[in-house]
């Protein structure tokens, strides 16, 4: 008899659905995309109509021809790729690969929330079309994105450097990456003072914050100055502190809607110090282990399934008072969001991190928040007791805050910083002791440089990209070089400026916000068959290709060499400091007729190389007694045995740190 054939995205995700079919089931493993536009042309016919000729992945051939094989000889095949219009294009594309049509009989599309055995099968008993207008959506996205990197790296190539590229939304990124730095170099800082009186009732000492002066709120700003708060403190230094006012109230605090996409790489970013990167990866292996709903979604919905579970798994181990009246349905403000899609959430509530075996420490971390944020999400709000103290002395107003908490709900599972502070039993009218002033000099601050996960929040409330988008779109920017991370923040490199002022003064559409954002609901509108892709992009297309043939030969070219205080030793010319795709580097003016180069070392990392070659002095090889040398690989220098390949013995380069009395110490990254 012949078997069903079920295909998937990877061999994990291969491998728990096998577990859950029987042994007339087949799984295997397209191992991701199987066609793509190639990558030595523009693949797209601008004159038929955006026709795009794909082919199949160099990669993906041997994978091809197994599938092949197997599709022939198989009853029914069912192709099981993710359910978005990624996975979608992708069944697609396995379609033609194999050599079928769409409307071949044989031919099932089946999709699932969740990689458990029910939910695999109740998949199989309903499997439908392939969905045309989910693929024209994203066939949309690729020639868009095409057009748009195949057009403009060559201008950048001309005009810059060579290696350099453009991309619709990857350009839209480095824009604000670009324009909040130019924010914090334009900002000019204030100086301000703050004054607080530190009281004490029966020898219980409480802080109150002046904030009032003939009963007017006193701005942030209105202290200008040190002289001006030494004013301020004489007149308050005289005087009874007298307590005027007292309100009791009580403040809830509502727990957060389960994760979508954006706020898991939000909150992993945040609490676990994890990359979007990292988050996805993680997030994608949870899922194909079955442990988690699908990661790539803008919806917050729950199922009513998974709803009831988690219900009766909060009954159960907090008791009903925990749980919220009625249950918590939470509505997506993203526009277009699917909400026929789950937020994501664990598969079983009842399978806590403790009880899941197999899963790495981080994986783990990652599986846990996830956990807890769904089931949080039904639990009842915390309600804090608030006591407001406004203290008076003459005309200067006090306010003074006591906070605890009255009852913790979703906070036993969810906890936030909540700073607890109790004030003394105060009484309206009664005088309190004055124990201390304090004034104290501040300056605002520029804003904040993006993290990666403050550049995701603010993408999604531009409704630039999508959940698939956000993680590829941050690695991109700084795999090209134009944004490096600095201490968890992302800061503009000097070529990234180059390119996005080029791109906004010359391409002022393809860089915009609004522009990029109406394009994704153009996109979502293919997806629900309200637009035609080829239309779309042609809209899109005819004013962009115009724009960049009248401005090819007016763009000048941009001058990024860097002029060094250093003379070539081979011709004595001036040395530069160039740019090129593969990074910096210091070369002659006197090129071509003078070759000399150098490697380029930012200081960071000629400290570090500086670090490593105190840490090899006078030292052998451990393992062989070879000489130790240091070794420039894919995550950076480290130390190596001069031996290798018949030695293969490694060392991490320590870090120096600077102690309190100013003296260097080494510490051993594996201790951290």
């Amino acid at each position: 008899m012949d078997k069903k054939l079920v295909i998937v995205e990877s061999p994990a995700k291969a491998k728990t659905i096998n577990s859950y079919l029987g042994t007339d089931f087949v799984v295997q493993a397209s191992f991701g995309h199987v066609r793509d536009l190639p990558a030595s042309k523009i693949g797209v016919d601008v004159e038929k109509d955006f026709e795009p000729s794909y082919i199949i992945l160099p990669k993906a051939k041997k994978n091809v021809s197994a599938l092949k094989k197997l599709a022939v000889n198989a009853s029914e095949i069912y192709l099981a790729t993710d359910l978005d219009r990624e996975g979608e294009a992708i069944a697609w594309h396995v379609v033609y690969a194999l050599g079928l049509k769409p409307d071949n009989k044989k031919l099932k599309r089946i999709t699932f929330d969740e990689i458990t055995k029910s939910a695999i099968q109740e998949a199989v008993k309903n499997p439908r079309q392939i969905n045309m207008k989910l693929v024209d959506a994203q066939q949309a996205r690729r020639i868009v994105d095409r057009l748009v990197g195949y057009n403009l790296s060559p201008l950048l190539w001309k005009k810059v450097f060579k290696g350099l590229s453009a991309g619709r939304v990857q350009s839209v990124a480095v824009r604000l990456i670009v324009e909040r730095e130019r924010e914090i170099e334009a900002f000019k800082p204030d100086e301000y003072w703050s004054i607080a009186a530190i009281l004490e009732k029966e020898k219980i000492k409480f802080e109150a914050n002046l904030a009032f002066e003939d009963g007017k709120r006193i701005e942030k700003l209105a202290i200008k100055d040190e002289k001006q708060a030494k004013q301020v403190i004489g007149q308050l230094e005289k005087g009874d502190y007298v307590v005027d006012k007292i309100e009791h109230k009580q403040e809830v605090r509502n727990p957060y809607a389960p994760f979508t996409t954006s706020t898991m790489q939000q909150e992993a970013a945040n609490v676990l110090g994890f990359s979007a990167k990292q988050t996805m990866r993680l997030a994608q292996n949870l899922y194909e282990a079955g442990l988690i709903t699908y990661m790539r979604t803008d919806s917050v919905n729950l199922a009513q399934s998974a709803v009831k579970s988690i219900h009766e798994y909060i009954v159960k181990k907090y008791g009903e008072d925990h749980l919220a009246k009625g249950g918590r349905i939470y509505k997506t403000k993203t526009k277009r969001a699917q909400e026929a899609h789950e937020a994501i959430r664990p598969s079983d509530v009842s399978k806590t991190v403790d009880s899941v075996t197999g899963l790495d420490a981080r994986e783990a971390k990652l599986y846990d928040l996830i956990w807890r944020r769904a089931v949080a999400s039904q639990m009842k709000e915390a309600v804090l007791d608030i006591m407001d103290v406004k203290t008076l002395n003459g005309a200067y107003g006090f306010m003074s805050r006591g906070q605890s908490i009255a009852f913790k709900g979703f906070l036993e599972l969810y906890p936030q910083k909540i700073t607890i502070v109790t004030l003394p039993n105060l009484k309206e009218g009664e005088k309190v002791n004055l124990v201390e002033l304090k004034d104290e000099q501040h300056f605002t601050q520029p804003p904040a440089r993006y993290s990666e996960a403050t550049l995701i929040k603010a993408l999604e409330e531009k409704g630039i990209g999508r959940p698939s988008t956000y993680a590829p779109i941050i690695s991109t920017v700084q795999d090209r070089g134009y944004v490096v991370k600095e201490s968890g923040r992302l800061k503009p490199e000097q070529v990234g400026m180059v390119v996005n002022d080029l791109l906004v003064k010359n391409f002022p559409d393809v860089v915009d916000y609004g522009f990029t954002a109406d394009i994704e609901d153009q996109l979502d509108a293919i997806a629900e068959g309200e637009a035609k892709w080829q239309k779309v992009v042609k809209d899109f297309y005819v004013p962009f290709a115009k724009g960049l043939a009248e401005k090819f030969d007016k763009i000048e070219k941009l001058d990024m060499d860097e002029k060094l205080d250093e003379k070539c030793p081979d011709c004595g010319k001036n040395l530069v400091l160039k740019n090129s795709r593969h990074g910096r580097f210091i070369g002659c003016t006197g090129f071509p007729d003078c070759k000399f180069t150098r490697n380029y070392l930012t200081p960071q990392k000629q400290a570090q190389m500086d670090s490593a070659t105190d840490q090899i002095k006078d030292r052998k090889c451990p393992d062989c007694k070879g000489s130790l040398r240091i070794v420039s690989g894919r995550f950076g220098p480290f130390i190596g045995c001069s031996n290798y390949p018949k030695c293969k013995h490694i060392e991490k380069i320590k870090k120096e740190v600077k102690e309190e009395d100013g003296q260097t110490a080494q510490i051993d990254p594996k201790s951290n």
